[in-house]
């Protein structure tokens, strides 16, 4: 009777325990811009996200590290812009090598040093090692063309340099976005099934049988549940990466959510997504963990064109809001995007705060949260940031973000300080007007852009003629922080080679940006 005493309450103090760390949920939306849900002027219903505006904080500044994919997704788990990688410019694709070093402590293995225990959930789109069939096989599809490549990996062996060798323990993952073969599960970095058969995404190529991108936004919002679950019977906190394969395309809402809105399948994508969070959301709610979980909502980058914009904005919806541009340009449409956090008892509700930040702050962030920000190592999270302080309210000795840096698909550069943002280009450096190509060969068109976001939140006037200063000393802090390796403090870094992407003319101008 005793003994069973002692034991029940050292159960109850275990849980006790267990409900004062603070879980982490960050989920990532795809293609989704700064005007796409309904709190922010959309005009699909998002209830969940609007839920988590409603009861946390919203920023109005927030930045992804780049324009697109896996350069965002790169900033997000290392805290490190993404261009100090090997990958200087556009994305990887489904059959691309392990971006992330492998040496390099990432945010969820940092997490599992702090004790946390970790997963993702979702689109990885970071590279994987895939394992080769012997002496240069290549397996044939059970019926039809062997189109696309993958034919000659190994589908029963574990991949390398996944998501189990960055710092998670657990994985559910498919390889890159919707549209890039092979078209599959991995759980815990072993494919769930043989790429078998020819599937088109947009992209035709290797995929498993009962592999249908409509079903993924189910798959992830049943697998979160159960991680979830499955959490809160341990004593341990938890970090859940899930990154979503929506509204990206393809555009594929499952059949519930056809026609839900009024538009298209665009808004009808729109409305699943929302409905994950929702998931996510109700979990937490029946596990009696939502009071003790950190829950931030974002995107990767704005959305895109193939959401057919115009369409949408003539029905009143403005996916990039009044930001130019969209997805892959250096415009603020393509990485000005939804932030949202909420945290019960420590961010307040209904809440919104104007201060910058960047998707690359999460690490130093949740670093500070812990108390742990002086255990970062110094080749961890070289461009990180704690925004704990905006959550609070509460004054910080941390470093404030000095500025940010913008990427586009191409390579190319911009800085931002204050209102005042630097190009280093004369067009999008992405899929809007003016393309890379044509702004180069423009005779018109002046070599960077200056642009005060305060008074000018459009990007319509360059100011470069008017304030040479303010363009000779951006681009100066832009040249110290690619030669420095790090724009937070600490020893310098190396980068993984020079970002060579400026064009001749502006390294002609700007000599200091030369390697």
């Amino acid at each position: 009777m005793h003994l069973h005493f002692l034991s029940t309450l050292f159960i109850s103090v275990l849980a006790l325990h267990a409900a004062d760390k603070l879980n982490v949920i960050y989920i990532l939306a795809d293609d989704l811009g700064y005007g796409d849900l309904a709190h922010a002027g959309g005009k699909a219903a998002t209830p969940h996200c609007d839920r988590l505006a409603r009861e946390g904080m919203r920023f109005t500044d927030s930045h992804t590290t780049s324009s697109v994919c896996t350069p965002t997704r790169y900033g997000i788990l290392t805290g490190r812009y993404n261009w100090r990688s090997t990958l200087k410019k556009s994305v990887l694709w489904g059959m691309s090598e392990p971006l992330i070093e492998s040496k390099r402590l990432t945010v969820p293995g940092f997490l599992q040093k702090q004790g946390y225990h970790t997963a993702v959930v979702g689109k990885w789109h970071l590279g994987l090692g895939w394992q080769m069939l012997p002496n240069g096989e290549k397996r044939k599809p059970k019926a039809g063309a062997q189109r696309g490549d993958g034919w000659q990996i190994d589908y029963d062996k574990k991949i390398t340099g996944g998501p189990l060798a960055v710092g998670f323990d657990e994985s559910y993952i498919i390889p890159a976005s919707l549209d890039m073969f092979p078209y599959l599960y991995l759980k815990n970095d072993k494919p769930t099934a043989w790429a078998n058969t020819t599937k088109a995404f947009h992209r035709p190529g290797p995929a498993a049988e009962d592999f249908e991108a409509i079903n993924c936004l189910t798959d992830f919002a049943r697998e979160s549940r159960a991680y979830i679950a499955a959490r809160a019977k341990s004593d341990k906190p938890f970090f859940l990466y899930l990154p979503l394969t929506s509204p990206h395309t393809p555009i594929v809402p499952s059949k519930k959510w056809q026609g839900k809105s009024t538009l298209g399948k665009y808004g009808d994508f729109l409305m699943e997504t929302d409905w994950v969070v929702g998931q996510v959301l109700a979990e937490l709610d029946k596990q009696r963990l939502a009071d003790n979980t950190l829950v931030i909502f974002t995107a990767d980058n704005g959305c895109s064109p193939a959401a057919k914009i115009p369409a949408l904005v003539a029905k009143g919806h403005k996916p990039n809001a009044h930001w130019r541009g969209h997805k892959a340009d250096i415009f603020e449409g393509g990485h000005r995007t939804p932030f949202l956090v909420r945290w019960p008892g420590k961010v307040k509700a209904g809440s919104t705060s104007a201060e910058t930040l960047c998707t690359s702050d999460l690490y130093a962030t949740l670093a500070d949260i812990l108390g742990k920000h002086d255990a970062i190592p110094a080749r961890a999270a070289e461009d990180s940031f704690s925004f704990l302080s905006a959550l609070t309210g509460k004054a910080s000795d941390r470093h404030a973000r000095p500025f940010t840096i913008h990427h586009s698909i191409n390579g190319s550069f911009a800085i931002r300080r204050g209102p005042w943002k630097l190009a280093l280009c004369p067009g999008s450096g992405g899929w809007s007007g003016p393309k890379p190509g044509a702004a180069f060969k423009s005779k018109t068109l002046p070599l960077v852009q200056l642009y005060n976001l305060e008074s000018d939140p459009a990007e319509k006037i360059n100011l470069r003629d008017k304030h040479p200063d303010i363009v000779k000393d951006l681009a100066a802090h832009l040249a110290t922080a690619i030669r420095n390796g790090r724009t937070n403090p600490g020893p310098n870094q190396s980068n993984e080679g020079w970002p060579n992407t400026f064009h001749e003319r502006v390294l002609e101008e700007f000599p200091a940006l030369k390697e």
